[in-house]
């Protein structure tokens, strides 16, 4: 629940941003426009989300016949999380990997890489399929299409007042009598894309902390997810993968971690962390092995 809960925070203060920023630059006529435009692209990108990131690292949908026993672990997880069950995919890359895509329960995708298979045991994996489907459970594809709608809505407001500022002018809005001094105006361009990418990745990396307790909870054992997650870990640093930066936050571990970015500015939180805290929900649910 807490995790929920500082989910709902972010976006509020995400909100509280894009309300302050845009009367300051635009007022409501221009912060109107701002949002319908950043609506209207993420919109396009959370309804065909699941077939443009499928096609996109060459996923091909694994029938029962084919891995009867993988469907087995998908149907029973999906009526643990009392979600219709999801279709599954195998991605063709040597990287252990696997994500969730799809607008909601109803019509949904999990996908592991042929290199995830043959890593885990069959517990493991099973821990990694209940962390994606407590990710559809969740919704969180619509949670982050909602936040990136934020935060493009203000990389539009930070645009226009660039470029009034760069043609010589300030655009006064409906509630101000003046326009914002240039060095403000230059402050404002340069800080506030970077505190709403923050807020932005603070939300991802909050959905994945909940998505692990939810996937522990569905399949019962957060030590197998645990273990799952360190294997993982260790293999992403060794076996780079041709991954778009854009999509990295849809995998349960970043598939660019051997990239050393910054956690503030990274889409998970630290295996360790994770690992941690997964641990600590073992002892509260009474599982040690």
């Amino acid at each position: 629940m807490g995790y929920m809960v500082r989910s709902v925070i972010l976006l509020g203060l995400l909100t509280g941003i894009f309300l302050a920023v845009g009367h300051l630059i635009a007022g409501k006529t221009g912060m109107l426009i701002a949002l319908l435009l950043a609506g209207v692209m993420n919109f396009i990108a959370y309804w065909f989300s699941d077939k443009i990131v499928l096609a996109m690292y060459g996923a091909r949908e694994i029938t029962p016949e084919e891995a009867p026993w993988l469907h087995r672990i998908v149907e029973d997880l999906a009526q643990r999380a009392g979600i219709p069950k999801p279709k599954v995919y195998l991605v063709p890359m040597e990287q252990p990997n696997a994500f969730a895509t799809g607008r909601g329960p109803s019509s949904s995708a999990v996908a592991v890489t042929s290199g995830i298979l043959q890593l885990l045991d069959e517990e493991e994996l099973r821990g990694v399929l209940a962390h994606e489907i407590g990710h559809i459970k969740n919704r969180d594809v619509l949670v982050a299409t909602m936040a990136a709608t934020i935060a493009g809505a203000i990389s539009y407001l930070v645009n226009m007042l660039q470029w009034s500022l760069l043609l010589g002018h300030s655009r006064e809005n409906e509630n101000n009598s003046g326009a914002l001094g240039i060095l403000p105006a230059i402050l404002m361009i340069i800080v506030t894309p970077i505190i709403a990418t923050i807020i932005q990745l603070a939300i991802s990396r909050s959905r994945e902390y909940l998505a692990d307790e939810t996937g522990a909870k569905i399949c019962g054992c957060p030590l197998a997810l645990a273990r799952a997650l360190e294997k993982i870990h260790n293999y992403v640093y060794s076996i780079p993968a041709e991954v778009n930066q854009g999509t990295a936050h849809l995998f349960i571990e970043n598939p660019l971690s051997g990239q050393g970015i910054w956690e503030l500015f990274s889409t998970h939180p630290s295996t360790e962390k994770r690992i941690e805290r997964l641990h600590e929900l073992a002892r509260r649910m009474g599982v040690y092995s």
